[in-house]
């Protein structure tokens, strides 16, 4: 019987599972992944399935130099990424369209800045952005449909220097915003501030809102905060599930400016003073507040300006207005407010680590373009993480007391009553 000699080769592309030129090198992704976490040293979490996906040259996507371009590599075939969370240790995640890196944030900053050089550039800029906001939002369609009654009031409860009331507003399509009045009991003109909600937990009825709006009440302005879309006495209406989809997201920023026009017609309003106020999400709000409505004469986002995430609800990025001008962010967005006072809290633990030395520099910049660069300021909590704190309320208070020109003696949080949900609630006068 004559011997048949089998090349190497072809044994090995005879055998199960085998990496061949013919199947394009292909390997179970678990399998290059866990390889990865060897060749690296580090650790991989994962918030997608892996189960029978396969990656075609799959060792060839690997960059022994390079940690995050194989695992770039690696994973975008399946729109996946790699999220760092520390030296040792990378997220795996589907693709957010909202959500960068800071490094990408870098790279948005300084094409930003390329685009103008001057206050006239500037401007240009700026004006095309509020335009193209608008129209991608879709919000002067809904304007005009709103409903010119007044708003519903429940009775006034009075504490320690401020009252409570509750209010329902009719906005547009037959829909309604709830929310609350912070008041002053002193007499006189006060400054306004609208301030919506983050996704903190319990929204407008949790305990950091109302020592917050409670505090800045004592101390002179008159504060509102309101539910979010399917939040709230908003869930009673349109459902919980309605806040994860892009209508929350006009529906949110019709709400505020509906309140602010309602709000500043009462005689113990001074329209020269009206500030917005809001944290993670709700400070997302505040910043396209003040690009829909040039009313606001100051304004205080915590927690939210970044050139790198745009909020990962649908109600801060579910239409898409970070398309306009050919591209935008977050931070260009609340470069508009220039040169009105505005301040931004950040902190260490999430996507505004990067404020001190990329997004507020950037503004700093935009309003040196107006001779203004004292109206804009930050601080930083490099040791803290994303919620509304002690140490965020605090610079709130003293961004507003010398904004405002508030009562500072009168900061005491202690003084603030706690109220339960359901007093929060509406309930029409009988």
């Amino acid at each position: 019987m004559k011997r048949v000699i089998i090349p190497a080769l072809m044994l090995l592309s005879m055998s199960a599972g085998a990496q061949t030129f013919e199947n394009k090198f292909t390997r179970p992704l678990s399998d290059v992944l866990n390889d990865v976490s060897a060749r690296f040293g580090i650790r991989l979490k994962y918030n997608v399935d892996t189960t029978g996906l396969k990656l075609a040259y799959a060792d060839f996507r690997v960059r022994p130099y390079s940690l995050e371009e194989t695992l770039n590599n690696i994973l975008s075939p399946f729109d996946f990424k790699a999220v760092k969370q520390n030296d040792k240790l990378y997220k795996i995640k589907p693709y957010e369209y909202p959500r960068r890196q800071p490094e990408d944030g870098q790279k948005m900053i300084s094409w930003l800045t390329s685009l103008y050089s001057n206050k006239t550039e500037w401007e240009a800029r700026r004006d095309t952005l509020r335009k193209e906001v608008r129209e991608r939002l879709g919000i002067d369609k809904l304007l005009p449909l709103c409903s010119k009654e007044k708003p519903e009031y429940s009775k006034i409860r009075k504490f320690d220097g401020y009252t409570v009331q509750n209010f329902r507003l009719k906005t547009a399509n037959g829909h309604t915003v709830c929310g609350s009045i912070y008041a002053p009991t002193s007499k006189g003109k006060h400054p306004l501030i609208i301030c919506p909600n983050g996704h903190f937990s319990n929204g407008r009825y949790g305990k950091v809102q109302q020592l917050r709006l409670g505090t800045l009440a004592r101390m002179g302005a008159i504060c509102v905060d309101y539910d979010l879309w399917g939040w709230g006495e908003s869930a009673d209406e349109v459902g919980s599930k309605a806040h994860q989809t892009p209508e929350a997201h006009v529906m949110q920023a019709l709400n505020g400016i509906r309140i602010l026009d309602w709000m500043i017609q009462r005689k113990d309003v001074d329209t020269k003073r009206i500030g917005v106020n809001g944290g993670s999400g709700g400070g997302t709000q505040t910043v396209l507040l003040t690009v829909l409505d040039d009313r606001f004469t100051a304004a205080n986002p915590v927690v939210s300006v970044s050139s790198w995430f745009d909020g990962g609800c649908p109600c801060e990025s579910g239409m898409p207005i970070q398309l306009a001008g050919g591209g935008t962010c977050n931070a260009e967005l609340a470069a508009m407010f220039a040169p009105k006072p505005m301040m931004l809290v950040s902190d260490g633990g999430d996507w505004t680590s990067t404020t001190p030395e990329l997004e507020y520099p950037y503004l700093q910049r935009i309003y040196g373009f107006y001779g203004a660069t004292d109206k804009v300021s930050n601080i930083h909590l490099p040791k803290e993480r994303h919620d509304f704190g002690d140490n965020k309320r605090n610079a709130v208070y003293k961004f507003f007391i010398d904004t405002f020109k508030l009562d500072a003696s009168k900061l005491d949080e202690s003084k603030v009553t706690i109220e339960d949900e359901n007093a929060l609630r509406f309930t029409p006068k009988k």
